[in-house]
């Protein structure tokens, strides 16, 4: 059975830094892209990064450039993402997803498998 579980979000000023984990089961991580996503209230969901499968090419949403970056370990089955400077506007439940294949792809209607999501709250 295809698992994805996020972690590591929580409560940050801003400024500070927090880095989220998202660990997968039931399929062979090195076949499909990661993305990370994430979800205000009353927003849509919106696509914050995505890493190819052997983790060479990554893309990022303007809004995080420089800020954000994502990596993964496919021998951990773990994506992870590293967020500094954060930043009021970056709150929201974080979900990481995964699309079979390398598309560099940031639209949320692309992954099938969605984990149950990690909320990150930035805030003085």
């Amino acid at each position: 059975q295809l698992q994805l579980v996020e972690s590591g979000g929580g409560l940050v000023q801003p400024g500070g830094s927090l880095r989220l984990s998202c660990a997968v089961s039931g399929f062979t991580l090195d076949d499909y892209t990661i993305g990370w996503f994430r979800q205000a209230p009353l927003k849509e969901r919106e696509g914050v990064a995505c890493i190819s499968p052997d983790g060479g090419n990554t893309n990022y949403a303007d809004s995080v450039k420089g800020r954000f970056s994502i990596s993964r370990d496919n021998t951990k089955n773990t994506v992870y993402l590293e967020m500094n400077n954060l930043k009021p506007e970056d709150t929201a439940a974080y979900y990481c997803a995964a699309d079979y294949g390398w598309y560099a792809r940031l639209g949320f209607w692309e992954y099938d498998y969605w984990g149950q999501g990690t909320q990150v709250t930035v805030s003085s």
